[in-house]
């Protein structure tokens, strides 16, 4: 086995990926698609061998005179890996079966080899570095689309750039401070670098109020392309917020929190059916983000709760971004209020949507259930600000944002597949659309069934599975809190299902307010540099221009001021010197 995965350490999947990605473009298209399934399901086999053996700091070189680590294989990096190697698989095969375009497969694969990069990085040059093509590929796979895409796709570059941006400085400070950039000789981020690792990473995250460009670009690409988007760049933002906060903190705790009630809101008033689904990737990102910063009060069960969280919304939420996107494909309709009764002509698009709903709503037996239990656990153990039935108000947050995510996907259910008569007779998913989603489904049952296999998979796994710790999922406290949460969320729904369309119209998000505000501000920016710049230019001629006068008509400008003197023929010292003082003072304007 050494032999095997000595050699599987030195070949750094994210360059076989990218050379997929070329392949897809130079072969015809079923060849290159296979090509690519080939590349990324290797990503997905070397993390599970890897995962025998072969951690460690592999590639370690000096970059630009810094010591830095191109792949670094640990029990973290692992996971990302196993993770995004086997829902890469299922979504070149998705999107071979959606005719996407052969760009976008590319620019897909780009995408995935850039997040693979970020994942495996052994330090903060590195990780800035993929960090940045990531924003660039996956731009790019927005912008291929065209058409309303293309607007969206700058307004997500901005927003990452910006981030980007951020997160440099925070490197560059942490390096100031602590002198490397490696992660093995320090633990996260340097204290003096905190606010804008926060700050640079949470716009990936979705931050509140940093997250509108989520429901902003994700609806607008190709359905294919939307699979892709939906996974790597937040959760791999979640996975480095990680890295830079590896104590946690309750500020990042209640910040996850209240993303849970944020998103879970927000996707309640949605119908366009991708759009709500953007909302609660920010209000899962919330259960993973409490997941890590509780590992200050609780520790590693935490810890482990956000990671399997991390994990699991992977594989169901591009299950549903499949289903969803397999609608839209086939009925070219993006409302759910013109859908309906689909479940009679797409019934394999029903039952996998149903695998997925139940997963990231925490029905017993599916992988959400396992990972959210934890995350609650966790949180029930912390008694800040204690509410109702003595727990905190951590607690509550992340149960009414169950709620509210149970509430969502009633909805969109509903209309999407129940709601009035059946008005539209698609034709049911392609046979590589069904095969990537039932590969997605087919994970998304097993690891809430066999749940100890999602634990080898995570970190500080003897502690998990020790005595020590009691984890007990499917006990009966879990049980009952999970047919409440599920029956609050019908009694919700449709209780509250006149309110929220009158809401719908009426409660608009920040981008409402954020994109206008930025278009007048850049272009009030840019109208005020470009005028003040005329400013000078016009100053500067008009002092260059009496310049002139002076020293070559003295006599005139003498006589304009009230000056009556002789000048002699030829030049006298006073002229001279009054030329050469108005020279020395253009040029020392010029400089200035």
């Amino acid at each position: 086995m050494t032999a095997p995965v000595g050699l599987l350490s030195s070949i750094p999947p994210y360059v076989l990926v990218a050379f997929a990605a070329l392949a897809v473009l130079a072969l015809p298209r079923r060849a290159g698609h296979a090509v690519a399934a080939l590349a990324t399901a290797f990503t997905f086999v070397q993390a599970v061998l890897l995962g025998d053996g072969g951690t460690g700091a592999h590639l370690a070189t000096q970059f630009l005179g810094f010591e830095v680590v191109f792949f670094n294989v640990d029990q973290f990096s692992l996971l990302m890996g196993v993770v995004v190697g086997f829902l890469a698989t299922a979504a070149v095969l998705y999107a071979y079966g959606s005719e996407a375009p052969t760009w976008l497969s590319a620019f897909a694969l780009l995408y995935v080899a850039t997040t693979l990069g970020t994942i495996y990085a052994g330090d903060w040059l590195t990780l800035v570095f993929f960090w940045e093509l990531t924003a660039v590929t996956s731009t790019l796979l927005v912008w291929q689309h065209g058409g309303a895409a293309v607007r969206a796709g700058y307004r997500y570059a901005l927003f990452h750039g910006t981030g980007g941006t951020v997160l440099l400085a925070a490197v560059v400070v942490h390096f100031a401070n602590a002198g490397t950039f490696l992660f093995s000789e320090t633990a996260g981020i340097d204290p003096a670098a905190t606010v804008l690792a926060a700050i640079g990473i949470g716009i990936n995250c979705g931050f509140i109020f940093l997250h509108s460009w989520l429901p902003d670009t994700y609806p607008r690409p190709h359905v294919a392309a939307s699979v892709f988007l939906s996974v790597f760049t937040t959760k791999t933002a979640a996975y480095v917020m990680y890295r830079a906060f590896p104590e946690g903190g309750m500020w990042l705790a209640y910040l996850g929190g209240f993303m849970a009630v944020y998103g879970a809101f927000f996707a309640l008033l949605q119908y366009d059916p991708r759009r709500l689904l953007s909302y609660h990737i920010q209000a899962q990102l919330g259960y993973m983000l409490a997941g890590f910063g509780l590992a200050t009060a609780v520790g590693e069960f935490a810890v482990v709760g956000g990671f399997a969280h991390l994990f699991n919304n992977v594989l169901y939420k591009s299950l549903l971004f499949m289903a969803v996107g397999v609608v839209v494909y086939r009925t070219g309709v993006e409302d759910i209020r013109e859908m309906g009764g689909l479940w009679r002509v797409m019934p394999v698009t029903f039952v996998v949507y149903l695998v997925g709903a139940a997963s990231i709503t925490a029905v017993p037996g599916f992988n959400g259930f396992i990972s959210k239990g934890m995350v609650l656990d966790s949180a029930h153990e912390v008694h800040n600000y204690v509410l109702l039935l003595d727990s905190g108000l951590l607690w509550w947050l992340l149960v009414l944002g169950g709620v509210g995510t149970f509430m969502s996907f009633i909805k969109l259910g509903y209309y999407v597949f129940f709601h009035g008569s059946a008005t539209l007779s698609p034709d049911d998913a392609t046979p590589f659309q069904t095969v990537g989603m039932v590969l997605a489904a087919g994970a998304c049952v097993f690891f809430g069934v066999f749940y100890t296999q999602l634990i080898e998979v995570m970190p500080f796994t003897d502690l998990i599975l020790s005595d020590e710790v009691y984890f007990k999922p499917y006990s009966r406290s879990h049980l009952t809190e999970s047919a409440a949460l599920l029956v609050a969320g019908f009694v919700g729904f449709f209780a509250l299902k006149r309110p929220l369309g009158w809401l719908a119209h009426r409660m608009p998000d920040v981008d409402r307010v954020l994109f206008p505000a930025a278009f007048y501000l850049g272009r009030s920016s840019v109208w005020g540099v470009t005028e003040l710049w005329a400013a000078v230019d016009r100053a500067t001629m008009a002092l260059a221009g009496a310049t002139m006068r002076t020293a070559t008509r003295p006599r005139e400008v003498l006589a304009r001021a009230g000056i009556d003197t002789e000048i002699r023929a030829g030049i006298g010292r006073s002229v001279l010197f009054l030329t050469l003082a108005a020279g020395v003072a253009l040029f020392a304007f010029m400089l200035a």
